[in-house]
């Protein structure tokens, strides 16, 4: 039975965690939403600069629009952190179970860091999804509100919610369906112009119209939320891997250059005492920017997966199809697809400081709160 003092600890560390990931989410997230632009604002004709992408979010929503999805961003980092240094923490317990030292190997630490970026990975996918919609969204022009209003009522805005249907193809599936034989001799070629508008089969809307939860559950089905799940999952293995063994490395560096001034020599690497707070973020963020750069292919292809809107009558033909996705087994067992082979390094620099300055910011306010209130 815990005693009123145990109870006290535990309650300011989740107090610390907490103001910890709520700091560096909120200090990064701008930094975030930039990445996030310049992923999916780029195609294989066309890639839209840092400098473009800023005009366009400040045109339309101010520099406001670069807190978009702030909320989200918060609570898929307040599960997934958690997930991951618990994870973390449960499995370095277990290795250094015995030993007298508490000394946490390099090798350890990678493996640990594997399962903890897996589990993350799974729980943060759903917040993320809805986090990257409300971004991009922040640059795309509120027009079509109108014209849904327009369309109030109509059997396309009941059966695709959120859709506004082009007026050009509108006129010619009305032009279809009153005199088909005087205007339209070929009826397939018309109609392969405009599947979407007839068959349900073409091009969906953006995903800057369904951004919304309950918007992605009624178009996509609950299975979107986990679109873009294998990239995430081998994204956050990378990085969780890279970040723990670079941490671990230098952790245990500090500690035996730490041992080298101490007289007698301690006999284990734990008597040379803690290492101090500043030198512990500054590795957390080196430890986060490198790791930032080796998983950032796969967040390009997580991010560019989850800002495509797959209706789920589309994913039901691809079921019933057996529709294999493009490109090698590597390709599909990790998420990727041949389209983004030269997207995928974009925004490495922005996701590097963001992933770095956040992880700084984690450590040394959790650091510096557990300070005052323990």
């Amino acid at each position: 039975m815990r005693g009123p003092s145990e109870d006290h600890v535990i309650a300011g560390h989740a107090a610390a965690a907490s103001a910890a990931v709520v700091l560096s989410s909120s200090l990064t997230h701008p930094l975030d939403t930039l990445k996030t632009l310049l992923q999916v604002a780029a195609g294989s004709n066309r890639k839209a600069g840092f400098v473009e992408v800023v005009d366009r979010l400040r045109s339309i929503s101010g520099f406001s629009g670069l807190y978009n999805g702030l909320w989200w961003s918060t609570l898929a980092k307040f599960l997934g952190i958690g997930a991951r240094f618990g994870t973390y923490e449960i499995l370095s317990a277990f290795y250094t179970d015995g030993r007298e030292d508490g000394y946490v190997y390099v090798s350890e630490a990678m493996l640990a860091g594997l399962a903890a970026g897996s589990l993350e990975a799974v729980v943060s996918t759903p917040f993320e999804l809805v986090k990257h919609r409300k971004q991009v969204a922040s640059t795309s022009k509120s027009s079509f509100l109108s014209a849904a209003s327009a369309m109030k009522g109509s059997t396309n805005s009941k059966l695709l919610p959120r859709y506004t249907p082009d007026p050009k193809a509108l006129s010619l599936t009305v032009g279809l369906l009153s005199s088909l034989p005087q205007k339209h001799s070929n009826l397939e070629s018309a109609l392969k112009q405009y599947p979407w508008m007839l068959t349900g089969s073409g091009r969906p809307p953006l995903a800057s119209n369904i951004k919304g939860l309950s918007e992605i559950i009624s178009l996509e089905g609950w299975n979107a939320l986990w679109r873009g799940l294998r990239a995430g999952i081998t994204r956050d293995c990378v990085y969780g891997s890279v970040f723990f063994t670079i941490w671990q490395f230098i952790h245990n560096g500090m500690l035996n250059w730490k041992a080298i001034d101490i007289v007698p020599p301690p006999r284990s690497i734990s008597e040379a005492g803690p290492v101090s707070p500043l030198a512990s973020s500054i590795a957390a963020g080196f430890s986060g920017a490198v790791a930032a750069a080796a998983s950032h292919s796969f967040d390009t292809a997580k991010t560019r997966s989850q800002c495509v809107v797959v209706p789920k009558y589309i994913h039901m033909e691809r079921k019933l199809l057996r529709w294999q996705a493009p490109g090698i087994w590597i390709a599909r067992v990790t998420g990727m697809t041949p389209a983004d082979r030269d997207l995928l390094y974009r925004g490495i620099g922005l996701r590097m400081v963001r992933s770095g300055v956040a992880s700084f910011a984690l450590v040394s306010s959790y650091l510096y709160a557990i300070k005052h209130l323990i």
